[in-house]
């Protein structure tokens, strides 16, 4: 018989640092209102997977959204460090849309668009030491014989996110943010059939 893991990875529920585009990186930023109805709302459709455990990001907002998705099943959530967002140093707490852009560096743009080119800035981390440390989380689990027919919950950050699916996808350095930033509660599908990882569906939103 054939064993095939399943893996559902979801980047957290909404905060107002998200609504007004600040960089939150290693801030401790818990879900606003809204995040938290995002999350239920998706815990709603997911109700009926059976998730073996989940594993989070230690920062509050996405482990609030682990535990949402939880509901009252008697699983494991475990803490995990390589799947914490991004650090985005002294820059943590600027804003970077377009109509309140803040940061002092206008190379830092690099990080959205020509992530190849990004320069962090002091005290933030790199986007290949982002993609080292997903990597080897995402590796350890994929390869866990005992792990082999569990379905498993991630719960992360959009730019750690990004890191596991190009992990996934082989793809360059350049191509990081593939089809974009996910958006709150987006639910991304993995399956993995003998050490062949295959995504079923990508940034799916049940709201």
């Amino acid at each position: 018989m054939v064993s095939i893991m399943k893996i559902y990875i979801i980047r957290h529920g909404e905060t107002d640092w998200n609504t007004v585009r600040r960089l939150q990186g290693r801030a401790d930023i818990q879900l606003n209102d809204e995040g938290r109805r995002l999350a239920k709302v998706t815990s709603e459709a997911l109700k009926d997977i059976q998730f073996s455990r989940i594993y989070t990001s230690p920062l509050k907002r996405a482990y609030e959204t682990a535990l949402i998705i939880k509901g009252d099943r008697d699983i494991p959530v475990i803490k995990d460090e390589r799947i914490i967002e991004i650090s985005f140093g002294e820059y943590e707490g600027l804003h970077c849309g377009k109509n309140n852009y803040d940061i002092p560096d206008p190379e830092f743009k690099n990080f959205f668009d020509a992530p190849d080119k990004y320069c962090p800035a002091k005290g933030a981390e790199s986007i290949d030491e982002l993609c080292d440390r997903t990597a080897d989380f995402f590796d350890e689990i994929i390869n866990d014989k005992a792990l082999q027919e569990d379905t498993i919950l991630i719960s992360t950050h959009g730019a750690a996110l990004r890191g596991l699916l190009q992990f996934i996808n082989k793809s360059e350095r350049k191509d990081f943010w593939g089809s974009g930033v996910h958006k709150n509660c987006a639910v991304t599908i993995v399956n993995v059939d003998n050490g062949n990882v295959i995504i079923v569906e990508e940034g799916k939103i049940y709201y």
